[in-house]
């Protein structure tokens, strides 16, 4: 479902992607892991055309997405929840999610409004309420939920534990093998490399903007550097 080959990306001088190679297929749960700085979020951004691609290509569902603009690739099926949730605090949670849904089609919308209430029951209870007044895991919730809204092939996840209580990490992990077992490919960047790997078809794990390690999701718990670097008390 996507292919990254040989990607190089980043901020003027500054080169935060320096050749990945990676693929997330159908049907999977890959997670990306790595400290912080590594240039994870860059890759999600740059899958989703900013910044732009300096050099390799990227694949989604068949098609070269490297150079399209982000309103034509979003369009496509890909849906990105970005890192710090970014919801539109003066907006309803309704308001949101229907701002979520603008690019898929108008008859789905009822649909896809019970397919997220029924996911994240609390959003359903605070329907009215202004995003801006919600607690943090909430937020998050409504930033997965708007994403589900525009009916996505593939979701990008940047970071969707942080910051939150253990109890809501735990909820959010389990929506996220919901939202897999009912036929969304997820891609998935965290720190809570634990979690994370447990949820995880495979994995990777990004050093300095190069994929150093790559597995599946119980190779890479058991693999003694990345215990050493992300799950034992050290990069987190």
């Amino acid at each position: 479902m996507l292919a990254v080959r040989g990607l190089r990306a980043g901020y003027g001088a500054i080169e935060a992607l320096r050749g990945v190679d990676l693929d997330v297929g159908e049907g999977e749960i890959v997670t990306l892991i790595g400290a912080n700085g590594a240039g994870k979020t860059t890759l999600l951004m740059t899958i989703c055309g900013m910044p732009r691609a300096m050099q390799g290509t990227i694949h989604f569902a068949g098609s070269d997405i490297t150079h399209l603009p982000t309103h034509r690739i979003m369009r496509m099926g890909l849906a990105h929840a970005p890192e710090g949730r970014r919801i539109f605090p003066r907006m309803t949670v309704l308001e949101n999610l229907r701002m979520g849904a603008v690019v898929s089609d108008p008859a789905f919308l009822d649909q896809d409004l019970e397919r997220v209430m029924t996911l994240f029951p609390r959003l359903k209870e605070r329907i009215g309420q202004r995003g801006g007044t919600l607690s943090g895991g909430e937020q998050q919730m409504l930033a997965i939920g708007r994403t589900l809204m525009a009916r996505p092939k593939l979701i990008l996840l940047d970071e969707p534990s942080l910051g939150l209580a253990p109890l809501i990490v735990k909820q959010i992990f389990e929506v996220i093998r919901e939202i897999a077992k009912q036929g969304v490919t997820v891609f998935l960047v965290e720190q809570n490399a634990h979690q994370a790997l447990k949820l995880a078809t495979r994995g990777y794990v990004m050093v300095n903007g190069r994929i150093e390690i790559q597995g599946s999701g119980a190779e890479l718990l058991a693999n003694p550097q990345v215990r050493a670097a992300y799950l034992e008390g050290g990069a987190h």
